[in-house]
Formats: structure tokens, C-alpha cells, sequence
């Protein structure tokens, strides 16, 4: 009997804010597994999607997007992205249609170029483009730089041009074992999928720079012996006193919506039943705090 053989690629999706890292992640692995929203700097730490196509194994690390940070949680982020181009065997850095280059994303070109491995660009959102003339165009801008092997045009959000993309990328794919169930389309324990839910919820609900200064930990997340349920604590928490009160909204009004819509996202989920309870807590500048950024899981 012939064994075929195995090969994996570990690609790191990198950007600037808001150019849809994530939502090309959740394209490509066919899961929602990263939370998508219009407000940059959803994505705050690296998220793995896995796809298995026969004797390739891909792994995708989501990254946040490239930004001069102002809190210490901005930098753990920044660092997050330049330590994941170090751990990738290609790059894939995304890009706008229009628009020039900010400082962050030059400053990741050239890491990018640094860093000596596999780099190609993806032009997304085409379906924004104004004239099908103005891609090539973008295309153009993008081969001068140097740096990328070949420039693809895709639309995350309608699944379009992304055969291309994973045919060149299964080039870049090593001999050897699958690092994953072939099953998987991800690493991440479910209570992190779960807070990541919630929080995008807080994104979608609140005005926007008040989401910014939320975290969300799973308390607890047990299922019932003797009922197909599962039981969730989640606690929400704030920067300052008064953000607390925006969360909860009259009468508790804007935490039972922010949680009936996570709930709903939970069971989808999980495949049950779901009993989620909120709280939420107040933690004085968590974002500058080095002992509150280890304790939420943002790591070192």
C-alpha cells in the first residue's frame, strides 16, 4: 500500500487594522474563528485556523493589525506580530485597494523583508474596487516594492480568489507529519472562543473607543451530568466606573443584549444548550497593568 506523504505550511496573515485578517481567516478555514467587526483592532492576540486539503496541512496564525501602540497592551500586540513572522514557513501580508502605505505597514515591509522567508501580498475587499483597471494598478505598486513573490486580488467577505492563493501557498508546504488532527480547524480551547464571542459583541453593541477597554474571562464553563447544557460565567471587565454603567445600560438592558446575542453565537457554537451568565468588574487601567495583561491571557 502507498502511504502518500504529508506536508504542512505555517502562514502568517499579517496587516495594518481593519484590512480583513481575520475575516480572510474565517474564508479560508470555512469556521468563524476569529471575531470580525468594523473596528480596528479587533483581533489582540494570535489566533491559529487549520485547514487539511488532502496531503497538505495549512496553518494560518491570524495576527492584529500593525498600529503605533499607546498602552502596554498595544505593544504585547505589536510584539505578537513580529514574533509570528518569525514563527511562519510564508508571509502573507493584506493590503487595501486604494490608499497610501501608513508608517506601520512600511516599517512590517521591511521586517517582512528581513526576515528572508516566502512573503506574497493579497489585495482584499476587490469588491470595493471603483474600475477592475485600478487592481492592476495595485498589483503594480505592490511587485515594485520588492518584497513579494506574487500579488493576489481577493474578497474575503464573498470567499473570492482564494484557490489561487492556496495553490501557491501549498508550494511553500515542507514534507512531514500533519501537526493537527486533520479534523481541526483550530487550536484554541473553547473557553477563549467563547470570551472572544462575548467581546465581539461588546464591539458591536458599544460606541467605539469604549469595547477597547474591555477584557473577558470565563469564569466557568462546566456541562450538566444529568441535561445537554452547558453552563458559562463570564465576567466582563472595564477600565473605569463609568464604562461599567454603559455596559450594563438601564435597567441591565445593554449587558441582556450584549449576552442573549453572545448565548446565541455560543450554542451555534458548541452545539448545545447554553446557560451564560454575565458580570462585570471594574480593573482600574488594565491595558498599562503588566499583572492584569498576564492574568487576561495576554501573555509576556
Amino acid at each position: 500500500m502507498n502511504i502518500p506523504e504529508t506536508k504542512s505550511v505555517f502562514v502568517a496573515i499579517v496587516g495594518r487594522p481593519n484590512v480583513g485578517k481575520s475575516s480572510l481567516l474565517n474564508a479560508l478555514v470555512g469556521e468563524k474563528l476569529a471575531i470580525v467587526t468594523s473596528k480596528p483592532q479587533t483581533t489582540r492576540t494570535r489566533v491559529t485556523g487549520i485547514l487539511t486539503r488532502g496531503a497538505t496541512q495549512f496553518v494560518f496564525l491570524d495576527t492584529p493589525g500593525v498600529h503605533p501602540p499607546r498602552t502596554k497592551l498595544g505593544q504585547r500586540m505589536v510584539k505578537t506580530v513580529e514574533d509570528t513572522l518569525g514563527d511562519g514557513d510564508a508571509t502573507l501580508m493584506l493590503f487595501e485597494p486604494y490608499g497610501e502605505l501608513t508608517e506601520s505597514e512600511q516599517k512590517l515591509i521591511e521586517q517582512i523583508r528581513a526576515s528572508h522567508r516566502p512573503a506574497y501580498a493579497a489585495i482584499n475587499k476587490t469588491d470595493f474596487l471603483k474600475k477592475s483597471e485600478d487592481l492592476a494598478l495595485r498589483i503594480e505598486m505592490l511587485d515594485k516594492l520588492g518584497v513579494f513573490r506574487q500579488v493576489f486580488g481577493v474578497c474575503a467577505a464573498k470567499k473570492e480568489g482564494l484557490e489561487p492563493l492556496l495553490d501557491t501557498l501549498d508550494g511553500c508546504a515542507a514534507l512531514g507529519p500533519h501537526y493537527f488532527p486533520d479534523d481541526s480547524y483550530t487550536d484554541l480551547p473553547e473557553k477563549v472562543l467563547v470570551a472572544e464571542l462575548v467581546r465581539e459583541k461588546l464591539l458591536l453593541n458599544l460606541r467605539d473607543e469604549l469595547p477597547h477597554g474591555t477584557a473577558v474571562l470565563v469564569e466557568k464553563f462546566k456541562e450538566r451530568p444529568d441535561k445537554d447544557i452547558i453552563d458559562i460565567d463570564v465576567t466582563i471587565y472595564c477600565e473605569k466606573k463609568s464604562h461599567k454603567g454603559m455596559v450594563i445600560g438601564k435597567g441591565g438592558a445593554m449587558l441582556k443584549k450584549i449576552a442573549t446575542a453572545a448565548r446565541c453565537d455560543c450554542e451555534e457554537f458548541l452545539g448545545t444548550k447554553v446557560n451564560l451568565q454575565c458580570w462585570v468588574k471594574v480593573k482600574d487601567d488594565w491595558r498599562d497593568n503588566d499583572f492584569y495583561l498576564n492574568n487576561f491571557g495576554f501573555g509576556r
